[in-house]
């Protein structure tokens, strides 16, 4: 099993993505998946930026992903799309049907991120024959249907599952963080830049609810399936995702790599996680429950 670390959800300046990807170079991570996913206005990296990131982690070893926008609503927008589909040096994730038909036109290979919603096995054969090579199971399904799924679908099918991090919920027109500032989210002065985490959105009684990242909803809580990798190696998952953090994504990319190994006890992990996240928690979406919702393994 590999591991991977997602594209950033978040608005960081150049000089801290930079020194965050030097620090990925070195880690015990198998892929990495590089590019804006979330707002096409975030233009602290250039895409000639991400082709230098992605050289430099390649010559570290690492595959590399070249991530797509997820949700795309100006022709400005296709057109980098277009200008990312013509790459043959990567393999490009994509997060919307308009990346999809791009690359099955070009008879390209593709992954498929989490967004894009697979929820049956039919829909995923049909896009293996259009060229799908791997695709990341959505967040909000549980085992059994990924047990289903993978059941149903053609072995060469790489499967990804989003393992820890900030829940990927929703996407949206509307940009949530220019609201908070009373600005339009054609006037929104690049404020996500002030918040590397998000904008927390809490309930009236004070409680942690939702991440606001721009057009993306988030989860408050760190979705974490640590505890369940031996039964994700059980139903044929090949591939676990982290979602990069503002701190500590070397030291969660090496606590899943010593459970994957089989040398750290999972009692360990999931001690040095809470330690280190000093969050909530939840993995109910994987049991079929709500997904807020922390489910207690006996």
């Amino acid at each position: 099993m590999k591991i991977s670390l997602g594209p950033i959800y978040y608005y960081w300046p150049k000089y801290k993505v930079y020194k965050f990807y030097e620090k990925i170079a070195k880690s015990n991570v198998d892929i990495v998946y590089l590019g804006e996913v979330i707002c096409s206005k975030r233009h602290e990296l250039k895409l000639e930026d991400w082709f230098t990131i992605a050289d430099q982690l390649t010559r570290a070893g690492k595959e590399v992903v070249l991530s797509t926008l997820t949700l795309l609503e100006a022709d400005s927008e296709l057109k980098r799309l277009d200008r990312i589909t013509q790459t043959d040096e990567y393999l490009i994730e994509a997060n919307d049907f308009a990346a999809i038909g791009l690359l099955s036109k070009q008879q390209k290979p593709f992954a498929i991120g989490p967004s894009v919603n697979m929820y049956n096995a039919q829909s995923l054969n049909i896009l293996i024959d259009k060229g799908l090579k791997r695709w990341c199971f959505p967040v909000e399904l549980s085992h059994e249907t990924l047990t289903s799924i993978i059941k149903d679908t053609h072995e060469h099918l790489e499967t990804e599952i989003f393992a820890f991090g900030k829940l990927p919920l929703a996407f949206s027109a509307r940009c949530f963080t220019a609201r908070a500032y009373d600005l339009d989210k054609d006037d929104c002065q690049y404020k996500c830049i002030k918040h590397d985490e998000g904008l927390l959105l809490s309930t009236k009684e004070n409680s942690s609810f939702l991440i606001m990242n721009g057009i993306q909803t988030l989860s408050s809580s760190t979705f974490n399936l640590i505890n369940n990798i031996k039964q994700m190696k059980t139903i044929g998952v090949d591939i676990v995702r982290i979602s990069p953090q503002t701190q500590h994504t070397e030291e969660i990319i090496n606590i899943f790599k010593g459970v994957i190994d089989n040398t750290l006890p999972l009692t360990q992990a999931q001690s040095k996680i809470d330690t280190l996240t000093l969050e909530k928690q939840c993995d109910g979406y994987w049991f079929e429950q709500a997904g807020m919702h922390k489910i207690e393994l006996i």
